[in-house]
C-alpha cells in the first residue's frame, strides 16, 4: 500500500471534522504537552498532525518552536490555509516518519496522537522508535496516544494495533521511562465512543 496515496486520498474526500479521530480541540494532549514542556522556547514536534488543530492551540498559547511532521501533503496544506500567515511560524515537513532522517536530539517534545497504532509491522515500529530516540534530546519527553485495549480494530480502513500501558512500554524499551498514563473516551462525529490510552515517556 502507498502510505501517502491512502492519506493524501483521505484528507482530499473528507472534512476534517468528519473523520473518525477528530475533535476541535485536542485538550488532552495540550495538557501532557504544558505539563511536560513549560517553557515556550522548547522545540515541538507534533508527527501525523494531520489537519487537527492542535498547532492552532500550541501557538496561541505562545509556544515559539514547533515543527508538523505527517505523511500526507494534502493535510499540510490544509493546515497552512486554516493558519494563514501564522503557518509561517511553523516548520512543515511532509514524510513517512518511520522513513525520513530527523535531525539527531532535534527535539524537547514528541508528541503523537494515533500514528504508532497504526505500524502494525515490528520493522516500522523498530524503524519509528529510533526515530523517536534519535530526534528527541536526553531529558526530553514523548507523549504518545494509541487506541486502548477496548479501543477499535481499524481505522480509516487499516488494521491498528492496541496498547495498554505496559505493552506500549514494552514497545519504546529501557530508554524510556514511563511518567504517567490516562485512559480517555473519544466521541467520533458519528456518535460512537473510542478508547484512547495517553503515555509519557521521559527519555533516559
Amino acid at each position: 500500500m502507498d502510505v501517502q496515496a491512502h492519506w493524501n486520498s483521505i484528507y482530499s474526500e473528507k472534512a476534517p471534522e468528519t473523520v473518525s479521530w477528530y475533535a476541535p480541540h485536542l485538550e488532552t494532549s495540550l495538557a501532557f504537552i504544558q505539563r511536560a514542556a513549560p517553557e515556550r522556547s522548547a522545540a515541538i514536534i507534533d508527527v501525523g498532525g494531520g489537519e487537527s488543530t492542535l498547532v492552532d492551540d500550541l501557538i496561541s498559547h505562545g509556544f515559539e518552536n514547533i515543527t508538523v511532521l505527517d505523511v500526507s501533503q494534502t493535510a499540510i496544506d490544509a493546515d497552512k490555509r486554516r493558519l494563514g500567515e501564522a503557518s509561517t511560524r511553523v516548520c512543515w515537513i511532509a514524510a513517512d516518519v518511520t522513513k525520513i532522517e530527523l535531525k539527531p536530539s532535534a527535539y524537547d517534545l514528541w508528541h503523537d496522537r494515533a500514528v504508532f497504532h497504526f505500524l502494525t509491522e515490528a520493522e516500522d515500529r523498530c524503524a519509528y522508535i529510533r526515530q523517536v530516540a534519535r530526534g528527541v534530546k536526553s531529558g526530553g519527553h514523548v507523549i504518545v496516544a494509541t487506541f486502548g485495549p477496548e479501543g477499535p480494530m481499524k481505522c480509516s480502513g487499516l488494521d491498528v494495533v492496541r496498547y495498554n500501558k505496559e505493552s506500549l512500554g514494552s514497545q519504546f524499551g529501557d530508554h524510556f521511562r514511563l511518567v504517567d498514563s490516562l485512559t480517555t473516551m473519544h466521541r467520533t462525529p458519528a456518535g460512537k465512543m473510542q478508547q484512547l490510552l495517553y503515555c509519557h515517556f521521559s527519555v533516559e
